[in-house]
């Protein structure tokens, strides 16, 4: 058997995705060399339909890190959203409360830009590799062992492993159980989500509740439109018609007083709802960033934006292990991370169960969402509560 091949680098990264290839643009900023692979190929997750709604520091991450000026050009500035409930709709306005907005910018276009900008900088980045595993988390070189898309077997020595493999994670199995603590919540709905070939039916997102349950309208180009509507978690796609679909929507936004523009339906899928956190954020050597270390439900748009402020906060602790030659700053990124981690994990909560209606919700209860969405929208500072979070807190110190 041919012996795998030797890699040696500072930092190893297991996945690829946005949160890993940031990751590695921006160590390579600092000087700092890494390797980062993934199981899927390319083509695999660039056609991987993923919503994106970014923060003001994600884009700002993007543009001012030279990764991406498209975002401005392709993107869509959304100042605001709107929140429907009661028989009419509310626009809270971002920029007016705080100063600030969202951008609707796919999550396959922010991959595409920093695949584009670590293939230019010529980095290692390797996808559609298979066998892949690490060990010896403990110890001064940690190991990440895989087979490239040749079939040629590699074992990559490193200073730091770092697991951005999302929310199945082969990283974070690693954790002994005893050095870890997870907490997790499942939701008893679903999101039934929709591409349809349509115009915009609004300029900013609506989120509508009713008491048919919620619903997000929401954009992707001047054609093609993404929406949600709350479903069982066992809903089965093969039983909805595009009417079927279409009259469900049309009935919950139709409760508000909005119309939606009408196409073919192109894809539909069913999108399961978890909260979930693995603390800490390190073992050993082993990092652990984005869905790997903890998941949201979409409603507060936290998924991808949560990985890239980990990712920029693990940069700078990195920085200092490799320069200090110590663990200690894993331990502090943990730390850090995890205070944006758990508001966020509130935000989401917050977002879901006040816009969602419970499988055994009763009239009081639909009413009291209303009560609470009417507080919200009648208040300057709730308004503004909910403009900051959504469109995002100070990076963490």
């Amino acid at each position: 058997m041919t012996p795998p091949t030797p890699i040696r680098t500072q930092v190893a990264i297991v996945g690829a995705g946005p949160a890993g290839l940031m990751l590695s643009h921006l160590l390579s900023s600092a000087g700092i060399e890494s390797v980062a692979v993934d199981l899927r190929s390319r083509r695999e997750i660039e056609e991987t339909q993923r919503a994106g709604i970014l923060e003001q520091g994600s884009v700002d991450l993007l543009v001012e890190t030279g990764v991406s000026d498209r975002v401005h050009r392709d993107g869509y500035r959304h100042g605001g959203i709107e929140l429907a409930f009661g028989g009419a709709s509310h626009r809270i306005d971002f920029e007016g409360l705080v100063g600030a907005a969202a951008q609707l910018y796919p999550q396959t276009d922010v991959f595409i830009d920093l695949a584009d900008a670590r293939a230019r900088d010529g980095a290692d980045v390797r996808f559609g590799v298979t066998d892949v595993g690490v060990g010896d988390l403990t110890s001064e070189r940690p190991v990440l062992r895989f087979t490239d898309a040749e079939g040629v077997a590699h074992e990559v020595r490193a200073d730091f492993l770092v697991g951005t493999d999302g929310s199945r994670s082969l990283c974070r199995r690693e954790v002994p159980e005893q050095e870890r603590t997870q907490y997790f919540r499942e939701y008893p709905f679903a999101w039934f989500g929709i591409l349809a070939e349509a115009p915009p039916s609004a300029p900013e997102l609506i989120y509508n509740h009713s008491p048919r349950g919620f619903a997000l309208i929401s954009q992707r180009t001047e054609t093609l439109q993404r929406m949600y509507f709350q479903c069982d978690p066992a809903a089965d796609v093969g039983d909805w018609s595009d009417d079927r679909i279409w009259s469900e929507l049309q009935a919950r936004v139709g409760h508000n007083g909005h119309v939606l523009q009408e196409g073919p339906i192109t894809s539909r899928t069913v999108l399961p709802f978890r909260s979930f956190v693995q603390e800490p954020m390190h073992h050993g050597r082993l990092v652990l960033a984005g869905d790997a270390a903890h998941t949201v439900p979409p409603t507060g748009a936290k998924g991808l934006n949560l990985a890239l402020a980990d990712v920029r906060v693990l940069a700078e602790e990195l920085e200092r292990a490799v320069a200090q030659r110590s663990t200690e700053p894993l331990a502090t990124y943990s730390e850090r991370a995890l205070g944006r981690v758990w508001k966020a994990q509130h935000f989401s909560y917050w977002m879901t169960t006040m816009l969602h209606t419970l499988p055994e919700a009763t009239p009081f209860d639909v009413r009291r969402q209303e009560g609470e969405l009417a507080s919200l929208t009648g208040s300057p500072s709730g308004s503004a509560y909910l403009a900051e979070g959504y469109t995002g807190w100070p990076g963490p110190r």
